[in-house]
């Protein structure tokens, strides 16, 4: 693999290290720019993590779609006991940098008034550790990852509950945006299955992870690596072209998160990629030249977040498929909402579950309003997350049945 830039932790990463990463968010992105040169430099950790914060600051209180969808067939809340006491949420600082933290808290107390929220949002990377050590009721950012889960099993010999709080957002860098598959506009394709980007992006293996369980039956060969444009069916002067490929630095979660989804989560990569990362521009900004440098690059293939933001003009989006035969969905706000575009991604909430399931009652009510029609309106006014659909939220809803006596769930 090729490395350009520096991350506050080395260049690249190979192996499993899958979960206490150096998480410097979506930010790590995409938009087109920052010198080469610069890309090259050393990148000093605390400078990328004061550039972060300026962008994330910057974006956090705007409005990025106004679009609103009719949320009627989502279930309202209804309280099923009056509660009091202190919530403790820890993780995300997306979710305090923008406004849904503070409309989340606003409207549960509507129903709760004795109710007290005290957040302490820095980075997903402490979501869990702050359950496993008692310091945090409710854990909130990217999913779980590998170390983290093997972290609570380990210390709470069980899993925690999962919750889907709300579907990431369409094109807000940060806001953990659904992935694009991109190409360089002269590329005759125009769509690709899950499969097929296995092949480009991954490599042979002897099997895949699901959490931290290890699955031979996700092995695969050689044969079906894809490493020309000829064996995805293009001809002519792009059957013999080998296919250059464009990813993020290993230890920032999205490789971790495309390893999922794509490789089975074996991190078997390609074995020519080319991965990126953050670096500091002369004026403290952050700097990203992933797509620069795939916008000269005929031959190139790139997985981006949020990829219709800033996306140059030499570049274009891919239609995906999640079986092969189709259908095949483009990348739309309206696709990435419903779901039907299989690179969407979510915003999750982990608690702490007895071994009998049950859970804190304060903290299921309010789990119970967050995916309510009142939770995802919230989410919708706030204009960066996009809200769950009525098939999700009822999705969320039955695991919490499980987590009361059988008085409280029976209402």
């Amino acid at each position: 693999m090729t490395s350009y830039g520096t991350d506050t932790g080395g260049t690249t990463m190979l192996g499993r290290a899958r979960g206490v990463c150096v998480s410097l968010s979506l930010l790590a992105l995409f938009a087109a720019g920052g010198a080469r040169s610069q890309a090259d430099k050393p990148a000093e950790g605390l400078d990328l993590q004061r550039a972060r914060s300026h962008f994330v600051e910057a974006k956090g209180k705007k409005v990025f779609y106004t679009k609103k969808w009719d949320l009627s067939d989502l279930p309202s809340y209804r309280p099923q006991q009056k509660l009091s006491g202190t919530i403790r949420m820890w993780g995300s600082n997306y979710i305090v940098d923008g406004n849904v933290g503070q409309y989340w808290e606003e409207g549960f107390r509507k129903f709760q008034p004795d109710i007290k929220f005290d957040f302490q949002m820095k980075t997903t990377v402490a979501a869990v550790p702050a359950l496993v050590f008692g310091v945090g009721d409710v854990g909130v950012g990217r999913k779980i990852t590998f170390a983290e889960l093997l972290l609570y099993q380990r210390y709470k010999d069980r899993d925690p509950l999962e919750i889907t709080a709300a579907t990431g957002s369409y094109d807000v860098s940060g806001w953990q945006p659904g992935y694009g598959i991109v190409v360089h506009k002269e590329n005759p394709l125009t769509q690709l299955t899950m499969q097929q980007l296995d092949g480009i992006f991954g490599a042979e293996r002897l099997g895949g992870w699901e959490g931290t369980s290890w699955h031979p039956e996700y092995a695969r060969g050689p044969k079906e690596n894809i490493r020309t444009w000829g064996q995805l069916g293009l001809t002519g002067e792009w059957a013999d072209k080998p296919i250059d490929v464009f990813g993020l630095n290993l230890r920032y979660h999205q490789a971790t998160e495309i390893s999922d989804r794509l490789l089975k989560a074996s991190d078997k990569w390609n074995e020519h990629l080319r991965i990126y990362a953050n670096f500091v521009t002369p004026d403290g900004k952050l700097g990203r030249s992933l797509n620069d440098d795939l916008s000269k690059d005929r031959y190139g293939i790139a997985y981006i977040a949020a990829p219709t933001l800033n996306l140059p003009p030499d570049l274009k989006i891919l239609a995906i498929a999640q079986k092969p035969g189709g259908p095949y969905v483009p990348y739309t706000m309206e696709t990435v909402r419903d779901r039907t575009y299989p690179l969407y991604d979510e915003i999750y909430m982990y608690v702490d579950q007895g071994q009998d399931k049950s859970i804190d009652p304060k903290i299921r009510e309010f789990l119970r309003f967050i995916v309510s029609r009142e939770g995802q309106e919230a989410v919708q006014r706030d204009g960066k997350y996009l809200p769950l659909t009525a098939a999700a939220a009822k999705e969320q809803l039955s695991k919490l049945v499980a987590t009361a006596p059988a008085a409280a769930a029976s209402k």
